[in-house]
């Protein structure tokens, strides 16, 4: 189908209408101006970009107000004389234009008998007021995080991903609350049954208030005792729009600056914003360092007891009898010890988040110091312990999810009771439960350990963006949350542009590579 715009404003609405479907920040205002018989126009805007203040302040918006007062057969030579000469305004004549142009942010204004469109301009989408990432720093990539205001957050990934396939659902969750939910995704990626069942899950939710996304995340999972996440949370935007470029769903509440991805794994938890961004080298170090950093949060303290309490001939001699004298005149045993500093330091990191400011930070390092030198002078504790514990504490801090975090924490604790009790079998069979659990664990029919296990679903590999990330041009083929069929997402480009647009023929690439055209 021709893709110019029609003189028949009942076409262009049609079309506009079926390719917003599902797009609920994206506004169709439609008007009648004119006396005595008026004429039908219609504008186009995103919610979030396009305020109404804007439209009455702009020039082309206070030639709007004046067609109000114009005789209907003088508004459309008032349109073709004036329009295209206002400082404000562009004309389209192609519909692909015209919503390029409003996806940018901008107003665009259709008028009946009027072949083309006008571009109103506004300041585009959400900058100012608009903070920073706290929790989730990066050294390269943007800096801009989720506000409070589900508006503004969908605006802000609609302002990364400029498609109409990118849809926005709004739900209203609570029954005194009445909280806007948002559900984000790209149509033509996300897994029809994923998206049914976290539809489903959120109409059968019934609860009073909905105060933050985490009474959503726990009442949309299936409930099972583990406490590893189903949900990523993220507060960064671009984390957002990629994990919603790889067909998986973004979910916003009203009144949280937290936005939760699903389905996830125990992989993308572990990535970071800036993998992408700059060389699969480093980017491979550093995702081994984080690694490493989720071992040693689980298993050294349990390690250390294992080792010196039942096996200390796996130490070289040397290195046994400097532990044992570092122990020497200690009236603990070493379980006892770990615990005690292991509950010390989660006191501490509780003091810290909950004072205020700066003070928050000071009582955690200061506290550290002064409780780990007071304990090692009064021999209550020995120095390797606090080294111990200083290395797991930095490897918790390491792991870029928190709530993955959280989880790690918690079970390191059953490790250094396994350890204390049965030595290294204690630890082998620590690490053998981890595994089976997490081997038996799903994300929403994805299981938890993608890529490492079913690496082939779909009948294409994904370890090349594993533990280590291969080049750009080698990840050719977006994860398994994808939809069979689309998942391919790099190729050469064909020097056309693809148009997500219902009524225009969309240039789509098969797995292996060859260009389809259909309608």
């Amino acid at each position: 189908m021709e893709d110019r715009i029609s003189e028949r404003l009942s076409e262009n609405e049609a079309r506009i209408r079926r390719l917003c479907r599902g797009c609920d920040d994206i506004i169709i205002r439609k008007m009648a101006p004119g006396m005595p018989e008026p004429v039908d126009c219609l504008i186009v805007y995103i919610e979030s970009a396009v305020s109404n203040m804007m439209l009455e302040d702009s020039v082309i918006g206070k030639l709007l107000n004046h067609l109000w007062e114009l005789p209907a057969r003088d508004i459309r030579r008032v349109i073709s004389e004036n329009g295209a000469g206002i400082s404000d305004s562009s004309e389209f004549t192609s519909l692909e234009e015209a919503m390029d142009a409003m996806l940018a942010g901008n107003a665009v204004f259709f008028l009946d008998g009027y072949g083309k469109a006008l571009k109103i301009s506004s300041q585009g989408y959400p900058g100012l007021g608009v903070s920073k990432a706290e929790s989730e720093k990066v050294l390269r990539g943007s800096r801009e995080a989720f506000s409070e205001s589900v508006k503004l957050n969908t605006a802000l990934i609609r302002k990364r991903i400029r498609s109409t396939g990118l849809k926005v659902e709004e739900n209203s969750v609570g029954l005194r609350s009445n909280t806007v939910t948002a559900l984000v995704y790209m149509e033509d990626l996300v897994r029809p049954e994923l998206l049914e069942r976290i539809r489903q899950e959120l109409q059968n939710i019934c609860i009073d208030a909905v105060p933050d996304s985490g009474i959503l995340e726990q009442l949309t999972e299936r409930f099972s005792w583990t406490p590893f996440p189903r949900f990523q949370t993220t507060e960064r935007p671009d984390q957002a729009s990629m994990a919603i470029l790889e067909g998986r769903i973004a979910l916003l509440s009203d009144n949280s600056p937290v936005a939760l991805l699903l389905p996830t794994t125990l992989n993308t938890l572990m990535k970071t914003g800036d993998d992408y961004y700059g060389g699969f080298e480093i980017a491979s170090l550093l995702r081994c360092i984080r690694y490493l950093a989720l071992f040693l949060a689980f298993s050294m303290p349990g390690l250390y007891l294992a080792v010196t309490g039942f096996h200390p001939q796996l130490l070289p001699t040397a290195l046994a009898l400097s532990l044992a004298e570092a122990r020497a005149g200690v009236p603990f045993p070493g379980l006892v010890e770990i615990l005690f500093l292991e509950i010390s330091f989660e006191l501490l990191r509780e003091a810290g988040i909950r004072m205020p400011g700066a003070i928050g930070n000071t009582i955690g390092i200061v506290g550290g110091l002064i409780i780990g030198q007071a304990a090692v002078s009064a021999n209550l504790l020995s120095p390797v312990v606090v080294i111990v514990t200083a290395l797991t504490a930095l490897g918790s801090f390491s792991i870029p999810n928190e709530e993955l975090s959280e989880a790690i924490r918690l079970l390191k604790y059953g490790m250094i009771v396994l350890c204390g009790i049965l030595g290294i079998y204690g630890f082998v069979f620590g690490w053998f439960l981890l595994l089976i659990h997490l081997c038996r664990l799903e994300s929403f029919d994805i299981p938890y350990l993608m890529p490492y296990v079913a690496s082939s679903r779909d009948g294409i590999s994904a370890v090349t963006d594993g533990i280590l990330r291969g080049p750009l041009q080698k990840l050719a083929f977006r994860p398994v949350f994808t939809r069979p069929g689309a998942r391919r997402r790099y190729r050469k480009n064909t020097g056309q542009k693809a148009y997500s647009g219902s009524d225009s023929k969309v240039r789509t690439h098969s797995e292996n590579g060859k260009t389809d055209s259909r309608k």
